[in-house]
């Protein structure tokens, strides 16, 4: 087993693995520019191994750069599937290579992920991990079901919520968290119920609502992109999934629990030295520059605003949409009520819930791609 922390590691491992692929390479891709990854894929063709892509049929606003990965592909020899559309979104990121080696990441094959992001990356040998995989590949570039049968192998939407419970519950004395947005209420209570048994919960990312006794700082320096939990310095969970609704109920998502004590002690050392760092007042952490980084809240605001009515303004017409809903939720009963102002704030929330889901991403990514670009 082996643990990539980025951006130390580096995209080399990756390069490595598919340049010593003896037989096959699979790989599942969400987004993608880096062209060292393409040209080995590229390569490995040339050396007579067969290399199969799966390529998520949308992710958000960079359909145009999936096609057009295809067609390269393509034309290198490669094997290319597009994942179905059944799901909000195939977001989990992994490798297989030759069917005996596994890399699941919490990353994207993009610069930004790799070179100005945390995240994190797991790389086993383990049969048991390879073979679900292997089972789950298939499954998805075939567009046939899959059916979840390792527990420690976090697929959502159809065990994860179920395991990262499991997971979150079995903490007794310390849980370290990596995740840009908890959200769900469920995860949410679980984690609360355990800081209030005593249980130590840190997190660096954010809270969707403040918890009492629950340790929450945002990362300094790098941007975050990865879903880890660290429990009792002993076990630890690894994915493409926060814990978000979304994510954990409508969005194809791929993490791994292990317990090797050596990588969780290496992850941890780097939740610590993260957590000192995010300590800090940005001026010190970041030198004579950081003055200059700290974020403007009137123009955060005006930027916020201005994003809020385009997206108003591009709306469809709403009427006929909650027509169409209704009939289709009640048919044509005349015997059937509906309190009007719970409606109404269901669907308030599940609005803002989506909205949310649907900037979230976009509006982080432009941000951070613009800062990187003034550097």
């Amino acid at each position: 087993m082996k643990l990539l922390i980025q951006p130390e590691d580096g995209v080399l491992s990756i390069v490595e693995a598919i340049n010593h692929a003896k037989s096959r390479v699979e790989i599942a891709i969400f987004r993608f520019d880096r062209g060292e990854i393409e040209k080995a894929l590229a390569n490995a063709v040339s050396r007579g191994v067969f290399v199969h892509a799966l390529i998520a049929y949308t992710n958000r606003g960079g359909e145009r750069e999936l096609r057009k990965l295809e067609m390269r592909l393509l034309a290198a020899g490669v094997t290319v599937a597009r994942t179905s559309d059944d799901l909000a979104r195939y977001h989990g990121k992994y490798m297989i290579v030759d069917r005996r080696e596994l890399h699941i990441l919490a990353f994207n094959f993009t610069h930004l992920d790799i070179d100005h992001s945390r995240s994190f990356g797991f790389i086993t040998r383990t049969p048991r991990f390879v073979a679900e995989a292997v089972k789950l590949f298939e499954a998805d570039a075939s567009r046939q079901p899959y059916y979840a049968t390792l527990p420690a192998l976090v697929v959502c939407p159809l065990n994860a919520r179920k395991q990262l419970a499991a997971f979150i519950q079995g903490a007794r004395n310390e849980l370290l968290i990596y995740d840009p947005e908890v959200s769900d209420q469920s995860m949410i209570r679980l984690l609360e119920d355990r800081a209030q048994a005593g249980v130590q919960v840190k997190l660096i990312g954010r809270l969707r609502r403040k918890v009492e006794r629950i340790e929450q700082h945002t990362l300094s320096k790098l941007r975050l992109h990865t879903r880890c939990m660290i429990r009792d310095n002993a076990v630890a969970f690894l994915g493409s999934q926060s814990l978000r609704e979304m994510e954990l109920g409508a969005r194809r998502e791929v993490g791994v629990i292990f317990k090797n004590a050596k990588l969780v002690a290496r992850m941890a050392k780097t939740f610590h030295r993260d957590w000192e760092e995010a300590e800090r007042p940005t001026a010190q952490a970041g030198g004579a520059d950081a003055v200059s980084a700290t974020p403007d809240p009137a123009s955060a605001t005006k930027v916020a605003k201005k994003v809020a009515k385009a997206i108003a303004k591009d709306l469809p017409p709403i009427a006929p949409v909650v027509e169409v809903v209704v009939k289709e939720v009640v048919g044509d009963g005349a015997d059937v009520e509906l309190d009007h102002n719970l409606v109404q704030d269901n669907v308030k929330d599940a609005v803002k819930e989506a909205v949310r889901d649907a900037v979230l991403d976009a509006v982080e990514d432009v941000v951070l791609q613009n800062g990187h670009a003034r550097k």
